[in-house]
């Protein structure tokens, strides 16, 4: 049984990669050229150089294979040129599902993200039939995992493919190397670097559960359905004051409304188009932070099995994994 995994270099990619070895898959991984491979090394992979912009690349990468995993995807709340973004969270996804169901693979598993999702205005949980608006959309990133998911359940529904939809919360724990946006709020708490906070919540959940509710959704997914892979919702104060627990240090935090964040996010992206170094707060951040991004992970409880752990022990792997690579040094 060989699987084809998009996104191994990454944090979610590199796990899924992880727990299909562990079930006993073959695993083959797409990787662009010059990409940082840190979380491929020691594996029993095989690796093919290619780009979800080059079809050709694409094609090749899915001979042989049984199935694949989609998980690759350009996750950043900033980008100085957005059309890249939608170039490799859309263009790219469609043709790599196209290349799939060109060469026959009998299973497919795409990693969308709960950012397709509604919310709740009263700040429960929302699930996967929690209507979303496109025009309440914010940001780049949502739009383009949007854009993806809606052309995905198109070509799902014309083409009668094996697809499997999984819309991972927000992953957190080990080999997070880049980090991504989330990780670095963990590693910015852990530096003290995080003296304010705005009135948010997020949905929390190990990225090892999270890689293991891939593996169920290919065992045990419907084609046509899609899947929250989620854990623990929490506030933005409780993530931080749970990492300054584990930190074994205590930190006095101010809270700041939103109003005030906007004007603040506007200057850190205008120093951000001369730098090109991407900003600590965003525009799109901060107007995602007005509700509560609460999500439930019922269906997958009831249809996978899927289980997952405290989101306190995702935060510990995490503190760990930064300080143990020499990230808080």
């Amino acid at each position: 049984m060989k699987s084809l995994v998009t996104g191994a270099t990454g944090f979610l990619g590199s796990a899924v990669m992880r727990c299909l070895l562990t079930a006993g898959h073959e695993v083959r991984v797409l990787a662009r050229p010059g990409s940082d491979r840190r979380n491929l090394e020691n594996y029993p992979i095989e690796i093919v150089e290619g780009d979800l912009r080059d079809f050709e690349s694409l094609k090749r990468a899915v001979q042989g294979c049984d199935n694949l995993f989609h998980v690759a995807a350009d996750y950043r709340l900033w980008v100085p040129d957005p059309g890249t973004m939608y170039e490799t969270n859309v263009a790219g996804t469609r043709a790599l599902i196209i290349a799939a169901h060109q060469a026959g693979l009998k299973r497919i598993v795409y990693t969308s993200s709960v950012a397709t999702l509604g919310l709740n205005p009263d700040g429960t949980p929302a699930n996967e039939e929690t209507p979303s608006d496109p025009a309440a959309i914010n940001g780049h990133y949502k739009r383009s995992k949007y854009q993806a998911e809606q052309l995905v359940r198109q070509l799902t529904v014309d083409h009668q493919l094996p697809l499997i939809i999984v819309n991972p919360s927000t992953p957190i724990g080990p080999n997070d190397i880049r980090p991504t946006p989330t990780g670095r709020i963990v590693l910015d708490t852990i530096v003290g670097r995080m003296p304010a906070y705005v009135n948010t919540g997020l949905n929390i959940a190990h990225v090892d559960d999270i890689a293991y509710g891939h593996l169920l959704a290919y065992l045990y997914g419907k084609p046509q359905e899609r899947y929250i892979l989620g854990g623990d919702n929490m506030t933005l104060l409780q993530i931080l004051e749970t990492i300054d627990e584990i930190n074994s240090a205590r930190h006095y935090r101010v809270s700041i409304p939103i109003s005030v964040m906007l004007p603040i996010a506007w200057c850190m992206e205008k120093i951000a188009l001369m730098t090109q170094a991407e900003p600590r707060a965003t525009l799109d951040s901060i107007r995602m932070a007005k509700k509560m991004m609460y999500f439930s992970s019922a269906k997958a409880e009831r249809d996978l099995g899927y289980r997952y752990r405290p989101a306190a022990e995702a935060l510990k792997d995490a503190v760990k994994w930064f300080k143990d690579n020499g990230y808080c040094n």
